[in-house]
């Protein structure tokens, strides 16, 4: 059928939207893809989304350890992995325990990382870098002639589309 769609595609390194219009001739059975408009943001993925777990990762834990963990290029490894880990988790849990047992060493002995994370946290820590998606999609629907109302399918593509918050603020523009 005639239909036009969204491809919102937040990936790990960049954010690409595009708006098709497939048309298909009842003739020749042949469908054809227009894009009609595209636009993104080259500095916004997935890979923001886990600096600013691990930011949080940090200062929490220098709040209540009074240690930097980013001077030590192991331990702040080890939190990267740890902040990976619970972003993809919190997509399909409300809460998660981030354990990193023996993180770093002091001169009072070790140091283990454990603290709870919870997905309402995370969507706080992160509510402005998908929001800045938005702009985007609102200027490639513009930029298509097209209205949100006409758009028939939202294609979400890349790992961060599994997150609740994106999926919410996509529900939320296109009504459905």
């Amino acid at each position: 059928n005639d239909q036009k769609i969204i491809v919102y595609d937040l990936g790990g390194g960049t954010f690409d939207v595009s708006v098709l219009e497939i048309s298909h001739d009842k003739d020749s059975g042949q469908s054809t893809v227009e894009v009609k408009a595209t636009n993104g943001d080259t500095h916004l993925g997935g890979d923001d989304f886990d600096k600013r777990i691990i930011e949080w990762i940090l200062e929490e834990f220098k709040k209540t350890e009074n240690v930097d963990l980013s001077k030590d290029p192991l331990s702040l490894q080890r939190v990267k992995d740890a902040a990976e880990k619970a972003k993809i988790e919190l997509s399909s849990t409300p809460e998660v325990e981030i354990n990193e047992p023996f993180i770093t060493s002091t001169v009072d002995g070790p140091k283990h990382l454990n603290i709870k994370l919870k997905r309402a946290q995370l969507e706080e820590i992160v509510m402005d870098l998908v929001d800045k998606t938005m702009g985007p999609v609102r200027q490639a629907i513009t930029d298509s002639t097209f209205k949100k109302e006409d758009i028939v399918e939202i294609i979400m593509v890349g790992g961060m589309t599994r997150m609740p918050l994106v999926i919410e603020i996509a529900k939320q523009l296109f009504g459905r």
